[in-house]
């Protein structure tokens, strides 16, 4: 039996064609028997898929003989939380993050929130799952299921990012998207001395205002709009699982993830320089240069959460971003945060006492991008071959590590095949913003 969904680093399909209880099940008797867990943690994201699917991989697990323990309605990062916190051999959320209405999905990791990809269990999963006749169930073999909460705990250990006594009283746009934020944010409240505008904050599986994915400059206007309406010193928006956040300052403009985590990066070297930072290889001169002013490490990793997890690890790094707004900390597991992020940017401002917009204008005077262009090709493969043919005679240097990246006299752009989207992404920066505006031109007239 073929299961679809198996990506480079989740699992994530369409309903009733790639996902359906029973492969769902399947896959929870597969990763159980890969694994050998004794007790493993769930939870789910608020599509109205998502409480039939947890159950069906409950049972698939508790089959196998797997205590499960639910923590209900919750974000991906609180499933890595959870896994650590209650000391589990595993955890798995259900969820589809920021794609369309119709798919779902699952994110695994192993004790200690290790991650599960393609190279390290994911692909021998989907094996087990396809090839294996599991036998019937011994019912007095069966694991046990219990609901829990770590709520109290996640947030106590959220707090610890910051210095309580230096935040100031901002006024910030939360914009959680209909998605899985908005719990946490009311939980956060009454710790801050922050004032919360709350958009689109209840959660909702029938999005009502949309699919929450605000990397979709379409996806962006709500925040703006509230931000600019009350005065915010900033906002925030989230995707469903809340693993991203998205950051607008003060007159409402987005800010490419590729500035805050140069932001990010600065803010751990000045405390702690000398430190490794990992960045994604898309955009990267404003993420060198921010370490080499404050004596850090930067070190570059492929795109996806479990590649930058796994370097972050076997680096010992304390701080790692994607321009994808995924961060990742040292002190989470080496896992990805769209809680923590927001928390140090707030410390950051009431510090500083300057607006975010003051905070990254220099750098992306001095750095300009052209964020993330998508583009559907025939044939990704040779569409890089003769992009890498076609500029290697002007060529400084030449990356194939994740894409093709090549860097030129005052420019450079990576290109590389999306792991999860039929898609190829663009990227290019360079050091004025004319000459980005006509090399992007230049490379977008080849991906058609």
């Amino acid at each position: 039996m073929k299961i679809n969904g198996f990506k480079a680093y989740d699992i994530r399909g369409k309903l009733g064609e790639d996902l359906t209880p029973e492969t769902v099940y399947l896959i929870g008797r597969a990763y159980a028997r890969w694994l050998l867990p004794q007790t493993v943690v769930v939870g789910g994201d608020i599509r109205t898929s998502s409480a039939t699917l947890k159950c069906a991989l409950a049972n698939g697990l508790r089959d196998e003989g797997v205590d499960v323990l639910d923590i209900g309605l919750c974000g991906t990062e609180e499933i890595y939380f959870a896994t650590d916190h209650l000391q589990v051999g595993g955890g798995i959320m259900v969820t589809a993050s920021h794609n369309p209405i119709d798919y779902n999905g699952m994110k695994l990791v192993r004790e200690g929130a290790r991650p599960i990809s393609g190279d390290t269990g994911l692909l021998e999963i989907q094996k087990i799952a396809e090839n294996t006749v599991f036998p019937a169930i011994d019912n007095n073999a069966r694991g046990s299921y219990r609901r829990v909460s770590c709520s109290d705990a996640y947030i106590d250990h959220l707090l610890t990012y910051v210095d309580k006594s230096k935040l100031k009283p901002l006024k910030i746009v939360v914009n959680s998207g209909n998605g899985t934020a908005g719990p946490v944010l009311d939980a956060l409240q009454s710790h801050l001395p922050f004032e919360f505008i709350k958009v689109n904050h209840e959660p909702d599986g029938t999005f009502p205002n949309g699919i929450p994915n605000p990397l979709l400059p379409e996806n962006r206007h709500h925040t703006t709009d509230a931000v600019r309406a009350h005065g915010a010193d900033f906002g925030i928006a989230w995707d469903g699982d809340f693993d991203r956040c998205f950051l607008f300052d003060e007159s409402g403009e987005f800010i490419e993830g590729y500035y805050i985590v140069g932001l990010l990066a600065e803010a751990f070297l000045r405390k702690h320089p000398g430190e490794k930072i990992i960045h994604d290889p898309r955009l990267i001169w404003n993420t060198e240069s921010v370490c080499k002013q404050f004596g850090g490490q930067p070190i570059q990793s492929k795109c996806g959460h479990a590649f930058i997890k796994q370097v972050m690890r076997e680096q010992d790094a304390v701080y790692g971003g994607e321009m994808s707004a995924h961060h990742y900390f040292r002190d989470f597991f080496y896992c990805d945060s769209g809680m923590i992020p927001w928390l140090l940017i707030a410390e950051l401002i009431s510090a500083a006492g300057e607006s975010l917009s003051t905070m990254v204008k220099a750098r992306i005077s001095q750095f300009p991008c052209s964020g993330e262009i998508n583009r559907q090709v025939d044939d990704a493969p040779r569409l890089l071959a003769e992009l890498k043919n076609h500029y290697l005679p002007e060529s400084e240097s030449v990356d194939e590590a994740d894409g093709l990246s090549m860097t030129f006299d005052g420019w450079r752009f990576n290109l590389r095949s999306s792991n999860t989207e039929p898609v190829v992404r663009l990227n290019v920066e360079a050091t004025n913003p004319t000459l980005m505006t006509d090399k992007t031109s230049e490379l977008l007239a080849w991906l058609v």
